[in-house]
């Protein structure tokens, strides 16, 4: 099952709904009508953490979705035209990170393999959805992308053993953990003088930091998560009207160093987590501190990243003002 948070125009609330293999999305109080439910106006309000707290199978929305007349879910969903996507979780009460997790990326660095996962903290200030923007802060000169495979945590998941792990999972998602590199204090992205923070929270944890979408696909379709390609591409300002998508990264999570099982067991030792909370499984090789020449997001840039079977998620790179120079790649996406 595919399921997005949707923004209709005229509509100040998001709404959950599941998409259909024709590109429209059903939303779930429409569901909920079909199904003749009595609580279907408040189950519109929920929120998709909300809704996997409650039942993170969504057995009864399978149930009524198999059993609906196909006239119906066609009459109630709402064409692709006619919406756009947000975050599908919008507000992860708990989002980590994971550092070094790809091998081929920890070759690139040339640094020793991890016994333990690298992990790290963000709040939900970075989380922004597809097509908005990812704001370049002014104190920055070397911001950077990062495609990555993206957790859904489904039930609540205390000390569980890996074995067991992949049934907390809710679902897959595609982000782009933005980072400041020079922030980040990473060595090959510092000007003369230049220490960087000695930390993270900055680097990855800034405002609009952490695209992620389109959509949320549920476990039963993506099992353990390896076996996907993970891309990315930048159109770059600086290559001028006629500027093409440049792809960055070429990777496939079959290379993970500590598979989305064995990251749940060992996070969740010390750590609850909750449904809706995110993991960041971490990125393959070809970021842009690591190419020669060097290759940092600039306002006017346009950034995608994609999961295999999960989807593309598309951002414009603007000013701190939301602003993108006129006629650059971004300029160009923010105006259709």
């Amino acid at each position: 099952m595919r399921l997005a948070t949707i923004l209709t125009p005229g509509e100040g609330t998001p709404a959950v709904a599941i998409l259909l293999e024709n590109g429209a999305a059903l939303p779930i109080a429409g569901l909920a009508q079909i199904a003749g439910w009595p609580v279907a106006e408040a189950m519109g309000r929920l929120s998709l953490a909300e809704l996997l707290a409650a039942d993170p199978e969504l057995t009864p929305f399978r149930e009524a979705l198999a059993g609906a007349e196909d006239s119906a879910v066609q009459s109630a969903a709402i064409p692709a035209r006619s919406f756009r996507f947000g975050p599908p979780i919008a507000r992860p009460g708990k989002i980590v990170g994971v550092g070094y997790n790809y091998l081929e990326h920890i070759r690139e660095q040339g640094l020793e393999t991890p016994v333990r996962p690298v992990l790290f903290s963000m709040f939900a200030n970075a989380v922004t959805g597809p097509s908005e923007p990812i704001r370049h802060p002014a104190g920055t000169h070397a911001l950077d992308l990062e495609a990555e495979l993206a957790v859904v945590i489904g039930r609540e998941t205390s000390r569980i053993a890996p074995e067991l792990a992949l049934q907390c999972v809710a679902g897959y998602s595609a982000a782009n953990d933005v980072t400041a590199r020079d922030w980040q204090g990473q060595a090959r992205a510092l000007r003369p003088g230049e220490k960087g923070d000695g930390q993270w929270l900055r680097a990855k944890g800034s405002d609009t930091f952490l695209p992620l979408g389109p959509v949320l696909v549920t476990a039963d379709e993506l099992g353990d998560g390896r076996g996907l390609a993970v891309r990315s591409w930048v159109t770059r300002a600086a290559d001028g009207p006629k500027a093409k998508p440049f792809q960055m990264q070429d990777g496939n999570t079959s290379d993970l160093l500590f598979g989305v099982a064995e990251l749940i067991s060992i996070i969740s030792a010390e750590v609850t987590l909750d449904p809706g909370d995110v993991i960041v499984t971490g990125t393959p090789s070809g970021v842009g501190v690591f190419r020669e020449p060097q290759l940092f997001l600039r306002p006017g840039d346009l950034v995608a990243v994609e999961v295999e079977r999960i989807g593309r998620l598309t951002n414009p790179v603007t000013d701190t003002d939301g602003k993108a120079p006129k006629g650059s790649p971004a300029a160009r996406f923010l105006a259709l």
